[in-house]
């Protein structure tokens, strides 16, 4: 899930997603993309719900949602590229409908929110911990004869900092349809409810835990076996959390107080990535550094971590790395994981939005033997494909600094 984007000064957006699948099926066939255009800092993202489920939804939904995307991004014009979106779906013949749904989402830098629906669930907009309502426009859209009409509802506004937009499937209403006491399902006024609650006790919650809390919800009164796909995806409006990674040795030992000072002078959240790293640190900042022997904290992929106190996260450096960057291509939830540290430090990369990598240059002979994984590259690729991951996939703001 390119960076968050500032929508007036100092203010950025949260993108974060959650999913479970249907009970039995080996896809979930709801699908959520995103896309942050080049230079204008313009966020789009869709939300897909293929009919059916399994393999056959999640095709017609990542079908959807792929073109969704490319259409929304080159029609000004949300609603029209809605209207051709349906144009070209194929269509169920039994019950003369297209074989996907989808919501479409394009926030502005400045704070301008577009929201398109077409059968999807109405979004929510919590505004200072609570449900605010949105006004919306209905266009039908006529189809070829034989197919029922199309109604779009669209949505316009201007985001506030602290705003949180809620994107949903049909999974998350519906749940627990059918219980004597949710008959029609838990509805989205009660996911409103349900958020509105979570917020009052977790003021500072970051989008991707929301969207988490809010599927297992759902999950919960589908009695933990989904009877539907369950998508649900956040968008939140605030103030950016920064973090700092420390990882390599400066090229030139003279060049360490320089990393101590970067260090100090920091007021995020400091991960150190690199045994050697954190030996220069905690040298240079006249700290202890503590190693976790822990045998409850072993992990057969992952060296364990140590302690240094003002630092969020020490770890070992390039194994832990690589598993991170994986974890983070294939857009594994971390919170579903074993713990250990690439889990921990995914977490908190998923959590801030602007990254600041600091990257020593001083060769590491472990890293160029030939018979290591390719994923062992040397450490400046490594941070790159970091880079890369967290802006393309993750909506990040990643800045690289080698010393």
């Amino acid at each position: 899930m390119s960076p968050p984007v500032a929508c007036s000064p100092g203010i950025f957006i949260e993108v974060g997603h959650a999913q479970e699948r249907k009970q039995g099926q080996a896809a979930c066939g709801d699908v959520f993309v995103s896309h942050k255009a080049d230079g204008s800092g313009r966020i789009i993202c869709v939300l897909a719900d293929g009919l059916g489920s399994g393999i056959k939804a999640s095709v017609l939904a990542n079908l959807t949602a792929t073109m969704a995307l490319r259409y929304a991004a080159a029609e000004a014009n949300l609603a029209q590229a809605a209207a051709t979106i349906l144009a070209s779906l194929p269509i169920c013949s039994e019950r003369r409908i297209a074989y996907s749904t989808f919501t479409i989402i394009d926030l502005e830098p400045r704070g301008e929110v577009r929201v398109v629906e077409y059968d999807n669930p109405p979004s929510l907009l919590l505004r200072q911990g609570a449900q605010t309502a949105i006004s919306r426009s209905e266009y039908r859209v006529p189809l070829p004869e034989g197919q029922r009409e199309a109604i779009l509802r669209e949505a316009r506004f201007t985001a506030e900092p602290g705003d949180r937009l809620v994107v949903c499937s049909d999974g998350v209403s519906q749940a627990g349809v059918g219980a004597r006491t949710m008959p029609f399902g838990w509805g989205m006024d009660g996911a409103g409810a349900f958020l509105e609650d979570l917020l009052r006790n977790r003021p500072n919650i970051s989008a991707r835990q929301m969207a988490r809390s809010l599927t297992q919800r759902a999950l919960q009164f589908d009695g933990h076996a989904a009877k539907d796909d369950i998508t649900a995806s956040v968008f939140y409006l605030r103030n950016p959390r920064e973090l700092m990674l420390f990882t390599g040795a400066p090229a030139q030992k003279v060049r360490d107080p320089e990393l101590a000072e970067l260090a100090r002078g920091f007021a995020g959240r400091k991960v150190v990535c690199g045994g050697t790293t954190a030996t220069i640190l905690a040298r240079e900042l006249g700290l202890d550094l503590n190693l976790d022997s822990s045998l409850d904290n072993l992990d057969p992929e992952v060296p364990p971590e140590a302690s240094l106190a003002g630092f969020d996260l020490v770890t070992e450096g390039a194994i832990t790395l690589a598993v991170t960057a994986r974890m983070l291509e294939r857009e594994n939830n971390p919170d579903q994981l074993r713990p250990n540290a690439a889990t921990r430090l995914a977490g908190l990369l998923l959590d801030s939005d602007l990254i600041h990598i600091v990257a020593g240059t001083k060769i590491n002979e472990a890293l160029q033997d030939p018979s290591l994984p390719q994923e062992l590259d040397i450490r400046r690729n490594l941070v790159r494909r970091l880079q890369r991951t967290l802006s393309e996939r993750h909506l990040k703001d990643v800045r690289i600094r080698f010393i």
